[in-house]
């Protein structure tokens, strides 16, 4: 699919069951306290689709899709009939109040839940935590080298890249050294210490990110299958040989291979590989064929492929994939409030909020990548949801719940005036956070770091 098609229908499956889940915490939790709803709607502005259900409730697809709401039969929106006053919600005592109004969000932590649930007894399949550091970059300065495996990050023991990567994410946001314990491709282990201090503020993470230069390690420079009748096969190379050097030029990663191939096959495809096998170096003379394969343009290949990467699946039965998918929900809960506060006093930029534009292009990535994965990325986008829903800025749920806290305390609900006022405030504050979103999603495109 299109990236541009696929990341427009992936954001509207991924807004479609996230708003539909939220609103129906709303709606379910109403209706059990006999609070009577007169609209559910899945987007904003006109209908494209609706019917009246027999509870009198209509139903609606609205034709934007970014958002929703529930419509309740409310005295501040108009008069009431006397026969459905005790069905109006703000006749409700304040507890069934507040309850209605959590819903929404405790529904999406639910579905968060449960998606992170689903995604481990699928089998969640991940990279080893095999590392490599850009040259140059932070962690080759620490000392990381090509094949170390991540024991520890930060004291935490860590089994995949991705578990690896999101102790990392919060480091950097820090920029404190962060210690890390690895396991060099000859057995041994190390401590080291990652500078992060180092790092300017003001950048996001992606430009933090790219600073450190930790990466998972590519395939090693070994023959995984050697494809008969090809240039190595019939010079000898068998599957298993690691390539040391082609031409006298040492060879480090699989990736190394293919460039050197083309390169000094361009003057001689006549080429000199020394290898190792068994332990024993050997010297062989290949020569480089001019090859097209997979529909590609021709190209300089000797006909070997490189070995699978290391994959991690974390795979659980019902009754751990539960524990594990709480550990999750609350290690991102902590993880976004750390977020959050440090956008607020200024220890992390504002770079790296994102808006509808950032969630598609990651609803299409994710998507792409499996089922596991994009159960994971609804998961994560759940829980903002939810959290963001409960920040106390009005005309969202969280500013709701405040009002109701001050009622709460002083006895009698907050004025009219008040909430106008708030309202407004909240407008504001949306549009401000809505914008700042939208330009950092344009920034990255325009001018990608």
């Amino acid at each position: 699919m299109n990236p541009f098609l696929g990341s427009v229908f992936w954001l509207l499956v991924t807004l479609g069951v996230l708003v539909t889940f939220h609103e129906f915490g709303h709606y379910w939790v109403a209706r059990r306290c006999g609070v009577k709803v007169l609209r559910f709607s899945v987007g904003f502005g006109n209908a494209i689709w609706k019917r009246i259900g027999r509870d009198g409730t209509e139903y609606q697809i609205a034709a934007i899709p970014l958002g929703g709401y529930v419509k309740m039969l409310d005295a501040r929106e108009g008069e009431v009939d006397p026969a459905l006053r005790d069905q109006e919600f703000t006749a409700q005592p304040i507890w069934k109040r507040i309850a209605i109004v959590a819903a929404g969000p405790g529904f999406n932590i639910i579905f968060t839940i449960f998606a992170f649930w689903l995604m481990f007894v699928l089998g969640r399949a991940d990279y080893a935590p095999v590392v490599t550091a850009a040259p140059q970059s932070l962690a080759a300065q620490a000392g990381i080298h090509a094949g170390d495996r991540l024991l520890t990050v930060g004291g935490t023991p860590v089994t995949t890249w991705s578990g690896s990567y999101d102790i990392i994410g919060n480091a950097l946001l820090s920029r404190a050294p962060l210690a890390v314990t690895v396991r060099g491709s000859d057995g041994t282990e190390r401590s080291l210490v990652l500078p992060l201090n180092r790092l300017p503020a003001g950048e996001d993470l992606k430009q933090y990110a790219d600073k450190l230069g930790l990466e998972p390690a590519p395939p090693p420079p070994i023959a995984a299958t050697v494809t008969p009748g090809d240039p190595a096969a019939e010079a000898g190379l068998q599957a298993g040989d690691r390539i040391l050097r082609i031409n006298g030029n040492s060879v480090k990663t699989f990736d190394d291979i293919g460039t050197q191939v083309k390169a000094a096959a361009a003057k001689s495809p006549k080429l000199s590989m020394d290898i190792e096998r068994n332990g024993k170096t050997m010297t062989f003379l290949v020569s480089a064929r001019m090859k097209s394969e997979q529909g590609l343009p021709p190209q300089w290949l000797i006909g070997i492929s490189h070995p699978a990467a290391e994959i991690a699946v974390q795979h659980y039965s019902p009754a751990k994939a539960l524990a594990e998918s709480l550990a999750v929900t609350w290690q991102r809960t902590t993880d976004t409030f750390t977020m959050v506060s440090k956008m607020i006093t200024g220890e992390a930029s504002t770079k790296n909020l994102s808006g509808v534009i950032g969630i598609a292009q990651a609803a299409n990535a994710y998507a792409q990548a499996g089922l596991d994965r994009f159960l994971e990325f609804l998961g994560l986008v759940s829980l903002s949801l939810a959290i963001i829903n409960l920040l106390p800025i009005p005309v969202l749920d969280g500013g709701h719940l405040l009002y109701y806290l001050i009622e709460l305390i002083k006895g009698s609900p907050v004025s009219e005036r008040t909430m106008v006022a708030g309202q407004y405030v909240g407008i504001a504050l949306l549009f401000t956070l809505m914008g700042l979103a939208f330009y950092n999603d344009i920034h990255r495109i325009i001018l990608p770091s």
